[in-house]
């Protein structure tokens, strides 16, 4: 644990950040303090260190709507600029990506409403009640993301798409990700990362061609599922939950605090812009999930991260849950996620189950109907 640069508090202070969540909710400048320390870590794997502002060509798959220039990548290490136009990295018609099945009940962290452990939406989106046993989730993880967490729990995806070698193992055609979703065995595809956002434009095509394919062989349902951060164009939003809603998936959003500058300091994008992103984000899903009741459509989750994703945090998020759910007619589950130390905040004790507990409190009081909390194996007494 840390000490804040500018109070002296001591305690649940991030030393990547520097600074605690007490001085950054009341002085948003602060984050100069923040930026310069986050731009040395991002300059050593070789990606952009801020969000490019001087090229001609301006890429709008995220909030972050880089302009790349010749030969530079976008904040999310996937888009170049390749001469008049932007490319994949990887190059066209092809994703950075490692995939593994994952047998049901799956380690997802919209399990404790997936049709496959939990039968809502039998029988039109799961053929059995109880688990799927026998049958798997294709856990599809992409390289690239639109964050630079400090926290990130999956932090090796930075390091495969700054390395031309190995990015080089990790890159598969659509075809070969269609082929795979079509193992009969398989009955949930899980996009997460990284990011899935980076890579939607390609990754919509795919899951077209899944559907069909499997309404022909007779392979239904094939769930389409994502794990992303909610911070796609609101357009690519709607269509990749409009495939989780007709093949019964589910549309998870990662929403990482509510307090613009908390976010921008564990995130490194712009706290004002992503809060207002994710806020329209989670209206267009939610709009959306009138049209089936079960399983879900939408699910938000939270990762508790000490000294800053506080019950505060959760309080703001869950009342603009609320508000959604009233105005639509749905349902939207929370879940809690525990952290464990990783990445560049490797000097916080994991969540406490203190913190844990009344988070949760906090959600149900504002008017969660569902709240679970994830990874509780993390849990004890730290703080």
């Amino acid at each position: 644990m840390g000490k804040c640069v500018l109070c002296g508090r001591e305690g649940l202070v991030i030393g990547s950040i520097g600074v605690c969540s007490t001085c950054l909710r009341s002085k948003r400048e602060l984050l100069d303090v923040v930026r310069s320390r986050r731009v040395k870590w991002r300059m050593r794997l070789g990606l952009p260190p801020t969000q490019p502002r001087e090229g001609s060509v301006k890429c709008s798959i995220c909030v972050n709507v880089c302009s790349i220039p010749e030969g530079g990548r976008g904040y999310c290490g996937i888009w170049v600029k390749r001469g008049c136009s932007l490319q994949p990295l990887q190059g066209r018609d092809k994703l950075i990506v490692y995939t593994y099945l994952d047998p049901h009940p799956t380690n997802c962290v919209a399990e404790p409403v997936c049709p496959a452990t939990t039968s809502r939406g039998y029988p039109q989106y799961t053929f059995t009640r109880g688990v799927e046993r026998g049958y798997y989730n294709l856990a599809v993880f992409l390289g690239g993301c639109p964050l630079d967490c400090v926290f990130c729990q999956n932090w090796e995806h930075k390091t495969i798409i700054s390395s031309k070698g190995k990015v080089r193992q990790y890159i598969k055609s659509l075809e070969d990700l269609v082929s795979e979703a079509l193992n009969p065995y398989v009955t949930c595809i899980c996009y997460f990362g990284g990011d899935p956002t980076p890579h939607l434009p390609l990754l919509l095509i795919v899951n077209k061609r899944i559907i069909e394919e499997a309404e022909k062989r007779g392979q239904a349902p094939k769930r389409i599922c994502w794990e992303t951060n909610g911070l796609a164009n609101p357009r690519l939003v709607e269509a990749a939950a409009r495939q989780s809603l007709v093949s019964g998936g589910i549309y998870k959003i990662d929403w990482k605090a509510w307090t613009p500058s908390i976010y921008e300091a564990l995130t490194g994008v712009n706290g004002e812009k992503a809060v207002e992103r994710l806020k329209t984000n989670a209206r267009v899903v939610a709009s959306m999930a009138a049209d089936r009741k079960e399983p879900p459509l939408l699910v938000i989750s939270v990762l508790l991260v000490p000294g800053y994703v506080d019950e505060e945090e959760v309080r703001m998020i869950s009342r603009y849950m609320v508000r959604l759910m009233d105005e639509y007619g749905v349902n939207i589950p929370l879940v809690l996620l525990a952290f464990h130390p990783d990445s560049l905040a490797r000097d916080l004790p994991p969540t406490s189950t203190r913190h844990m507990l009344n988070a949760r409190n906090v959600a149900l009081e504002e008017g969660v109907k569902e709240v679970y909390m994830g990874n509780v194996w993390l849990l004890d007494d730290y703080y």
